[in-house]
Parts: C-alpha cells; sequence; structure tokens
C-alpha cells in the first residue's frame, strides 16, 4: 500500500530534510513550512523513521478537506475508510489545533473528529462500543484557513530521541536540530569538527554519528511497529540494512569542550551510549584556550543567548572571547547559532552568510563564517 506522508520539521530546514529524503530516493511533492509531503510504502515508513536525522515525526496524511462548519467536518472525516486502517481495539487520541479557521473550537473539532471516525468504524465492524486497548494511533485534526488536515503519527516520541541522551542538561540543542547545523554546513566526515561550548555533547555526537554512519533511529522503537497490519519484518529488515552500513572505524577528528565538568561527563557518557565514543573526545577547557595547529577545521557551536536576566553581560563577554579565537584559526569555517541580534558586532566581523531558524520557539540566526576551500590535494587526504 502506498502512502501520502509528511515529514515535519522545525521551520528553517525543510530543506535539508528534503535533501535526505530525496538521497534516500523518494520523490518530494511539497515543501511547506515545516512540512514535506511525498509517498511512500509501510517499508518507506520504516525506513524515514530510522534513517532521517533532521525529521520530527512522519506522518500518513489520511485526509485534507475544506470545513467551515461542524457538520462538513464530520463528514470530511467519516468519508476516510477508517475500518481499513485501524483494528478493532485502537486505541485512538485524538489531537488538533486551529489556525485563521472558522473552526476555532479545538476540543469540539477534537471530540467531532473522534465521533466520525468511530461511527465509520461501526459500519466495519458491525458494532457500537469499541474498548480501545490495542495498539495506540495518535490522530491529528489541523486546520489552518478553514482547511482540514487529518493526519495519523507513525513514530510516537518525536525522532530527536535518538535513545542515547537519558540524562539532559540545561537548555539541551534538539538533536534534530544538531543534526541540520552540521548539514547546513561544508563539514564532511574526516575534516576537523570542534564545539567549544559542547554542553551535553548534541553537535559532536551527531556528527560522530554521520561520519560512521550510524541511522539515528535504528536503536530506537516507534509507534508504527505495534501496529497489526504492519509486517514486523520490515522493521527488523531496514535496522539490520542500517546495521550493514556502519562504518567500524573512522578517523577521530570530533572534538567538543565546554568549562563545566559537569556538561563534559555528560558528553561522555552521551558518547559511550550513541557508539561515538572511538570518534568524539571531550574535554574541559575555557573557549578561549582553544587553539589547533591542523588547518581547515570546522567550529559548529551553539553557545548560550543570554535570553535569561543576568546573563547578557557574560553573553556578550562569550562572544568577544569567540572572536578572538576564530581570529587564531585563519583557515577555519565557524558556524554560531544564536537568537542574540547582536552577535556580529560583539563577535567583530559579519557572517558571509546568515539563515534563519527556529531553534525551538526562538527565532535565531544561524551565522556562518567561510574560510578559505583546502587545495584538492589537501582535501583529498583530509577525507581519506
Amino acid at each position: 500500500m502506498i502512502f501520502d506522508l509528511i515529514a515535519t520539521t522545525a521551520f528553517g530546514i525543510e530543506s535539508v530534510t528534503a535533501r535526505e529524503l530525496e538521497e534516500l530516493g523518494f520523490s518530494v511533492m511539497k515543501v511547506e513550512n515545516g512540512r514535506i509531503t511525498f509517498k511512500g510504502s509501510e517499508r518507506d515508513i520504516a525506513r524515514c523513521n530510522i534513517y532521517l536525522r533532521t525529521a520530527d515525526r512522519i506522518l500518513i496524511k489520511a485526509a485534507e478537506f475544506k470545513a467551515t462548519t461542524f457538520e462538513e467536518l464530520f463528514q470530511g472525516v467519516k468519508a476516510v475508510p477508517w475500518g481499513d486502517f485501524l483494528p478493532e481495539d485502537a486505541e485512538m487520541h485524538v489531537v488538533g489545533r486551529s489556525v485563521r479557521s472558522g473552526l476555532y473550537s479545538v476540543p469540539d473539532c477534537q471530540s467531532i473528529t473522534k465521533k466520525a471516525i468511530v461511527e465509520r468504524m461501526k459500519e466495519k465492524y458491525h458494532r457500537s462500543f469499541f474498548e480501545e486497548n490495542g495498539p495506540k494511533y495518535k490522530i491529528e485534526v489541523a486546520i489552518l484557513k478553514d482547511i482540514v488536515s487529518i493526519t495519523v503519527d507513525t513514530t510516537g516520541p518525536g525522532l530527536n530521541k535518538r535513545g542515547y541522551r537519558k540524562i539532559v542538561g540545561e537548555a539541551p540543542l534538539k538533536e534534530t536540530m544538531a543534526c541540520a547545523l552540521i548539514l547546513l554546513s561544508y563539514w564532511k566526515s574526516g575534516r576537523i569538527l570542534v564545539d567549544p561550548l559542547c554542553g551535553s555533547g548534541t553537535i559532536p555526537i551527531e556528527a560522530a554519528m554521520i561520519s560512521k554512519k550510524i541511522a539515528p533511529g535504528v536503536n530506537r522503537h516507534f509507534v508504527s511497529e505495534t501496529w497489526r497490519e504492519f509486517d514486523q519484518n520490515i522493521w527488523k529488515d531496514v535496522r539490520n540494512e542500517a546495521r550493514s552500513e556502519e562504518i567500524e572505524n573512522s578517523p577521530q577528528t570530533i572534538l567538543g569542550s565546554d568549562l563545566n565538568p559537569k556538561a563534559v561527563e555528560l558528553a561522555l557518557h552521551h558518547a559511550k551510549e550513541a557508539g561515538v565514543a572511538d570518534v568524539a573526545s571531550f574535554k574541559q577547557m575555557n573557549v578561549l584556550d582553544f587553539y589547533s595547529k591542523e588547518k581547515y577545521g570546522f567550529i559548529i557551536t551553539n553557545p548560550p543567548y543570554g535570553e535569561r536576566i543576568g546573563e547578557i553581560h557574560a553573553v556578550e563577554s562569550l562572544y568577544r572571547d569567540l572572536g578572538k579565537v576564530y581570529k587564531r584559526l585563519d583557515s577555519w569555517s565557524l558556524y554560531i547559532i544564536t537568537s542574540n541580534p547582536s552577535f556580529e558586532k560583539l563577535f567583530g566581523k559579519t557572517a558571509d552568510r546568515r539563515r534563519k531558524l527556529y531553534n525551538g520557539q526562538l527565532l535565531c540566526q544561524y551565522y556562518q563564517f567561510y574560510g578559505p576551500k583546502p587545495p584538492k590535494s589537501t582535501l583529498q587526504s583530509l577525507q581519506k
């Protein structure tokens, strides 16, 4: 069976996720704010959940229609052949949202959607009551400008939940966003990558997983694996395929450092959990002390933004220190995400490129400073 699928993303990284999908062999149909639409099979659902690094969720699009009245909403939902998809004992959790639409009462929309699904299932199963003690199905009714989109979540906990970060530090960067920052840079496996403000280690660990070709979802489970109509052997096959592609030995060229010893300890723990402790190394260090004789390296980092009262002076000093560090690395490239509008002034240099990204709810800029390209002979030796 071929499904209409949606990969959801953080705002600003849609093109990165679309590129990932294309590299997996999918034909992207539509790219919108936070959503990429494409078609795929049950096996493709497994592949996307296991392989995609920057998507948040994989949804099945069940229906899309216009509704300005509750009756239109009810009939539109009821028109979906739910009995062909949901088992008799399905545990249905309906969530909703409404933006700039006549049907603005989300609780009412959720209730009507659930009622319409049940009414259609009655026709299939010829019964009036459903116990809902079986596999879980999260169904969303989303209404934007009176256009209703009904989706079913195949993922469960978001795709940023890789499984290696069971303990989180202060203001953690989502794994999916960390990966987007890396994929938006010119860094490639084998090149030097440093995060001198690594916190709990997310950016170095995600880079190391890329370097070792570890699929981000290979060591976790997904809600659609519990669906009886899905073939469990498909998930097993896709996981085996992903593990067969992993690289055992990869050059140790990824470093994370932080002034906080507890953060470094946490980063080391996460690297071991992720299976990349042989590639990503961590040490306690003041950002001002960082220096390298190596050429053509990359700094990718997510520093504090100074959003809290009392932090701003320390953050401004930190940005100045980053500027001093970068001046010593004349062949390096630097990529930094922050919501602080004064970053370039404090850093002492105008970025070669800026890109708007949302880190959670915060509108940020991804500042990109490009170092010189290495000679072809040097580049080949770096990537061996």
